[in-house]
């Protein structure tokens, strides 16, 4: 009898878990149209791990990567220390050095002047304290700027109206007054006509096309949806893609590399195709919209690749 009631329990569990497993794998389904799968792929740089400013295109923040190369940790502007002493250079080695002879005094009964005596201790532990809180405050103040420098490098809220402009109704606006890489409208032209381009070669699973239009990084996960696709035995068209607003979140220069990311609502019809007979599986034949957040990389003296995608 207790056999029976736990093997209902089980039931009952299976039955609960596969009703919730169900209507999601119908969404994943659904959602691995078009290219990128309608996954968070890729990388931007030293900001990969920063979300973008929010804009009028994409007012809600972006998705984390859900695919990247990128470490969690590495350098760049916008990546936070781990605290005060472990910041490394001069100032961060010495806190933390004064801070240990200090305890170090503490605990064997003497200070910085340990040996001359108790009173000679309490002055030298008073003068450590001092200088700790002086090279804290000069420590802090110093990190400040920095951060309110990296937060005027990236384009985002530094105290300076982000100011866009729109050409028409439909397109780029003309990027923001903060942002400190100069983005010009032939730049904008180029990042939609790479939408396009992007989505068409993705059509014709074209990968020798893709190489030219993306990274590396952002090919290779391409190459791998399509084999996906492939052994589905579906092809994934994408047709009339249509720019219908953008503006520009964020744009930077790290080293050699300029990047630029902007938020894109677009339309365009998305059907998965039987690859045998070409019958139409999924999708109705008719114009959806998507909103994602698009970053692009550019080489010194290179022309302008899609390092990454995001969802909102």
């Amino acid at each position: 009898m207790k056999f029976t009631q736990r093997g209902r329990g089980i039931v009952r569990m299976v039955a609960v878990v596969l009703s919730l497993a169900l209507p999601l794998a119908i969404v994943v389904s659904s959602a691995d149209a078009r290219v990128g799968g309608g996954l968070s792929s890729g990388s931007r740089g030293g900001r990969t791990f920063s979300a973008p400013p929010s804009t009028s295109t994409a007012p809600s923040t972006a998705q984390p990567f859900n695919r990247t190369i990128t470490q969690p940790g590495s350098p760049g502007l916008g990546t936070p220390g781990g605290g005060f002493f472990n910041r490394p250079g001069l100032l961060g080695g010495l806190a933390a050095g004064f801070l240990g002879a200090g305890l170090l005094g503490m605990l064997f009964g003497g200070g910085l002047f340990g040996g001359i005596g108790g009173f000679s201790s309490i002055i030298g532990l008073l003068l450590q304290v001092a200088l700790i809180v002086l090279l804290v405050r000069l420590a802090m103040s110093w990190w400040q700027r920095r951060h309110e420098t990296a937060a005027a490098f990236a384009g985002g809220p530094s105290g300076l109206p982000s100011q866009s402009s729109f050409r028409t109704a439909t397109g780029f606006g003309l990027g923001s007054g903060s942002a400190p890489l100069e983005i010009l409208p032939a730049d904008y032209e180029t990042f939609e006509r790479l939408l396009g381009d992007i989505q068409a070669a993705w059509s014709d699973e074209d990968v020798e096309r893709l190489h030219s239009l993306a990274t590396p990084e952002m090919v290779s996960y391409f190459a791998r949806d399509l084999a996906q696709n492939k052994a589905r035995n579906v092809i994934n068209k994408v047709s009339a893609t249509k720019l219908l607003q953008g503006d520009l979140a964020e744009a930077w220069r790290e080293g050699d590399t300029d990047y630029a990311t902007v938020a894109m609502r677009y339309s365009l019809i998305d059907t998965y195709l039987d690859r045998t007979t070409g019958r139409v599986v999924e999708g109705n034949g008719q114009p959806e919209e998507v909103t994602e957040v698009w970053t692009f990389a550019r080489p010194r003296g290179a022309n302008w690749e899609l390092s990454a995608i995001q969802q909102t």
